[in-house]
């Protein structure tokens, strides 16, 4: 980005951030002059002002109301109507809560960051149960979701009509977070008795993959025997076809040997003598373009049943949630090959630099022309299916006046499924005459491929007898479960009128279970008799619209045809063929080892229990509420993985157990009327990853160049961490509010992969299962990695937030509105630089943006309802260390900053009747990964991706 373009920028925040305190000044001085301005303080704190609102006023009230009468810092989001939430995805949603910031694949929202928090430190909970849904991405986004996260594009919006975070803990809350606990909700009939109905539908539209794709939600409730029985159904469908463009290029390496640094050492150009210190020139690996094709299908329902015998003290309520996401991908890329293997697959060091420049201030060979390049064509296809369930059975009972109980149980479980995942690579060896340069725009290279590449008859197949590169048929399918059960039960015992004390237990199971098959060998048959590239490859067409391309750029390319090449070898048949190559069965546990590293079963058990006292009262006549407990959690793990031992799948179960106790207290004043005062403290803990926990090992062969042992360690820690909260907050006119909150975490225990140099001897010592003795030379040393707890270090952060309803401007202008917000947040954690990990850098946590800011500008006059919303998100790391590095520097892989504008308008013909449109990124904002070095100036496009505008028209009619 320009200087120009980050000046306009925070200009823009700056203009905002004054434009919204002088907004509140001359709102206080209109309220000041009205009596009816704001409601008189009620006596019980918790209650607020009633002001009938509807449309998008309705929902961000709500969401006050909730802010205001929790005890602790809460942010909320509110349904319009029902089954009208306020975006088409919730992660969407959920980004206009100050402190939230999301991750995108393919255009939509999948998870999120509170607080520079990534998704594994957030707990997300559905009808008050823990749950985690995973799908897939492209490698770059991610892949399949294997850890704790929860991917919100699984669900539809309409299933849902609240959004809670909780950013500060408390012990009625169940722990296992540093970032925020979410609560998401689905509507019942006791929400609004009697009859209600709603049916929407949308058609949308994606500028760039020129596809309609339709919308449908419906729900319907009604309430029986004087509001004792209740049922309510609802259902959500849509598709979504999409394209993305654009280019990337599979990391950068360093242009020389590298021999210091063996994870990156490919041997270096042929000829690499000719730059300077070429260990610390850095050239794109696989400089390449792709067409990606998204095709989803969403299905999901909700059902709740309630009871209340006789309007009695006893409410029983059932709810089930079930969602299904279905999509494929189509990944097409041509690309250059060369420059990310070593000798042995005909790789970089047969490669000669004809030309080049190397950018002095970040030793990026960004122009380079080369002889002797290998050029390929992929075309990848998947099949992404996730299914999840939920069902939860609640009983709430009051014994008396002042003593009740509540209790809960329920099953959430995810399967996820790639059954489907094969990719066929063609070649053109040897090229000359091939470049790249960046010179003129570092996101998209102009790119030389040196010879017709939409010619057919200028490709290849190369057989599993030719020459290295061999063309490849890869075919593979992965599996993912994740199920939680939980049981819950709690008294509270109202004391008093100000005083309620409350005790609870809970149990709860968390199973994970990943699976792997795999073909042995990657490597594909030679085309048979009476085949010809014309028959198995066709001709994708019309890459880069809206991209500006490079002059001269290709725009059409050969790719492999799927289809075509099935036909020809049948790889889909899951058999040996008995050709050359043609061994197509995908194999598991039962003898592929490249496997055994996805086969894992990790169970965990938590028990806990938590007293907990509430109060409501008035100290010298200023309202004065809070709560105070502590919670105890007893955690046991058992991890299940399988090492490879002489070729066969060992199974190795490790065994953990920890204890916590987790004090929390949140406090909230009100010195004057609409002002309110809340500070809170807390420990608390985030469980460790699940893929580190599997005691899995693995040694390099005993011919091999660099010598590796690695061992998973179910022994980890929690991350743990004391946290601190100040916020004050002013309503100072109905439907608005004026905060600002700082926060602070003192992160105690971190999780890193760390690796030291070992003699074979000592790692005999430490496992003697994983590393016999005799098998390698006692005195070797080895390079051995281990996920290891290692110091943390603070988060700290502070978020501006306003919001209001222009109502004291004259006329038309009374009906806009604004909703701001601002976070910033820093970080320290120290990252190792050496094998030793005795040299450390400090950097920012991993997904940690420190500056994000949200902007809506709405009008609503209960007809017409429109707003334009913004969202901006800073740069920030996805995996440190990362890939690829040079001796003495430490990689990383992150994302650029994003900033995404949406608008939206209805209009209510009538009273049940309205009409919609949405316009999604409008500016088409681009997915921009990059590859660096901590510390360093090197910023390289690693992705340079966009997915095209998104609208949506359609009609929503209310019984």
């Amino acid at each position: 980005m320009t200087q120009r373009h980050k000046f306009a920028r925070h200009a823009l925040v700056a203009t905002a951030s004054l434009g919204a305190l002088a907004l509140a000044m001359m709102a206080h001085d209109a309220a000041a002059q009205t009596a009816e301005a704001v409601a008189p303080q009620q006596d019980d704190a918790a209650e607020v002002d009633d002001i009938v609102v509807t449309g998008f006023r309705a929902s961000l009230q709500n969401a006050l109301n909730i802010k205001r009468r929790e005890a602790g810092v809460v942010d909320a989001i509110s349904a319009e109507d029902i089954a009208d939430f306020p975006d088409t995805n919730l992660a969407e949603s959920i980004q206009r809560i100050p402190g939230v910031s999301i991750d995108r694949d393919a255009g939509e929202g999948r998870s999120i960051t509170v607080r520079g928090l990534s998704s594994e430190f957030t707990r997300t909970r559905i009808n008050g149960i823990e749950a985690q849904s995973s799908t897939g991405a492209t490698d770059s986004s991610g892949g399949v979701n294997r850890g704790r996260g929860f991917d919100f594009n699984v669900f539809a919006s309409e299933l849902f009509n609240n959004i809670t975070v909780r950013k500060t803990a408390s012990a009625e809350v169940e722990e296992g977070s540093l970032g925020a606990t979410v609560d998401l909700t689905t509507s019942r009939p006791f929400d609004k008795p009697g009859f209600q109905g709603a049916v929407s539908g949308q058609y949308g539209y994606n500028d760039l993959s020129e596809d309609w794709s339709p919308r449908f939600a419906a729900l319907v409730s009604n309430t029986w025997a004087d509001d004792q029985l209740g049922a309510l159904f609802s259902i959500a469908y849509s598709e979504r076809d999409s394209l993305e463009e654009g280019f990337s290029s599979v990391r950068w390496g360093p242009a020389g040997p590298n021999p210091g640094f063996p994870t990156s050492n490919d041997g270096g150009f042929q000829n690499v003598g000719v730059l300077p210190n070429a260990n610390l020139v850095f050239h794109p690996r696989i400089p390449r373009y792709g067409s990606l094709e998204h095709s989803q299908e969403r299905l999901g329902a909700t059902l709740s049943l309630q009871a209340r015998p006789g309007n009695g003290p006893t409410l029983f309520t059932m709810d089930m949630l079930y969602s299904k996401l279905d999509s494929t991908r189509s990944e097409n890329f041509l690309q250059a090959w060369s420059l990310s293997r070593g000798a042995d697959q005909g790789g970089k060091p047969q490669v000669d630099i004809i030309d080049f420049e190397i950018d002095p201030a970040t030793n990026e060979m960004v122009y380079a022309r080369l002889d002797d390049m290998d050029i390929r064509s992929e075309q990848r296809f998947d099949v992404l299916e996730t299914e999840f369930k939920q069902m939860t059975f609640g009983v709430e009972h009051e014994f008396s006046d002042r003593l009740s109980f509540s209790g809960l149980i329920g099953r959430a479980e995810s399967t996820f499924g790639n059954p489907v995942q094969v990719s066929a690579i063609i070649d053109r060896q040897n090229v000359d005459g091939y470049s790249y340069d960046f010179r003129e725009n570092r996101n998209l290279p102009a790119i030389n491929w040196g010879f017709d590449v939409a010619d057919p008859a200028q490709w290849t197949i190369v057989g599993p007898t030719g020459a290295q590169p061999r063309s490849e048929l890869r075919s593979s399918s992965n599996f993912q479960e994740n199920i939680y059960t939980t049981g819950e039960a709690s008294l509270k015992f109202e004391v008093n009128d100000w005083l309620t004390l409350k005790a609870g237990i809970s149990r709860k199971e968390f199973e994970s279970n990943s699976r792997n098959f795999a073909r042995l060998t990657n490597g594909a048959p030679a085309l048979p008799a009476g085949a010809n590239m014309a028959s198995v490859t066709n001709l994708l067409q019309g890459f880069g619209k809206n991209l500006d391309l490079p002059a001269g750029s290709v725009t059409s390319w050969v790719r492999p045809d799927l289809a075509a090449l099935a036909g020809v070898w049948n790889y889909n048949c899951n058999c040996d063929t008995g050709v050359a190559g043609g061994d197509f069965r995908l194999i598991g546990l039962n003898g592929n080892p490249t496997t055994y590293g996805n086969w894992r079963e990790v169970t965990e058990k938590d028990t806990g229990g938590y007293v907990q006292a509430d109060w409501n009262t008035e100290v010298m006549g200023v309202p004065f509420r809070g709560n105070v407990g502590v919670r105890q959690v007893k955690t046991e793990v058992e991890a299940l993985g399988y090492s490879n031992v002489g070729g066969v799948a060992t199974p190795v179960i490790g065994v953990n157990e920890y204890e916590d106790t987790l004090p929390s207290l949140n406090l909230s004043i009100e010195p004057y009327e609409n002002l309110i005062v809340r500070f809170a403290a807390a420990k608390v803990m985030s469980r460790p990853p699940v893929t580190s926990l599997p005691p899995v090992f693995a040694l390099s062969a005993a011919n091999a160049a660099t010598n590796t042992a690695s061992l998973g360690n179910v022994e980890l820690d929690p991350f743990r961490a004391k946290t601190y909260d100040l916020s004050i907050e002013y309503y100072f006119a109905p439907e608005a509010l004026l905060s600002f909150a700082y926060f602070y975490k003192d992160i105690s225990t971190y999780v890193q992969t760390t690796a030291e140099p070992v003699l074979y001897s000592d790692l005999t010592a430490l496992n003697p299962i994983a590393f016999p003795a005799g098998a390698r030379p006692a005195g070797a040393t080895f390079q051995f990695s281990t996920p290891s707890n290692t110091p943390g270090g603070p988060l700290k952060g502070f978020e501006v937030s306003y919001q209001q309803t222009f109502s004291f401007l004259p006329g038309l202008f009374s009906n806009f509105g604004t909703q701001l917000n601002y976070t910033h947040v820093e970080s320290e954690i120290d990252y190792c630089t050496t094998p030793a990990c005795t040299v450390f850098v400090t950097a920012d946590l991993v997904n940690l943006s420190p500056k994000a800011w949200n902007a809506t500008l709405y009008y609503d006059d209960g007809k017409l309802n429109a707003r334009v919303s913004a969202a901006y998100r800073d740069s920030y790391f996805q995996n440190v260390p990362g890939s690829n590095g040079a001796l003495g520097l430490i990689p990383y892989q992150g994302k650029s900053e994003t900033t995404t504008i949406d608008a939206s308008a209805s209009y209510n013909l009538t009273e049940k009747l309205s009409v919609s449109i949405e316009g999604l990124n409008l500016t088409d904002e681009e997915n921009r990964q990059n590859h660096g070095d901590i510390g360093g100036p090197r910023d390289s496009t690693y992705v340079y991706h966009h997915t095209g505008r998104q609208v949506y028209v359609g009609a929503r009619y209310r019984f």
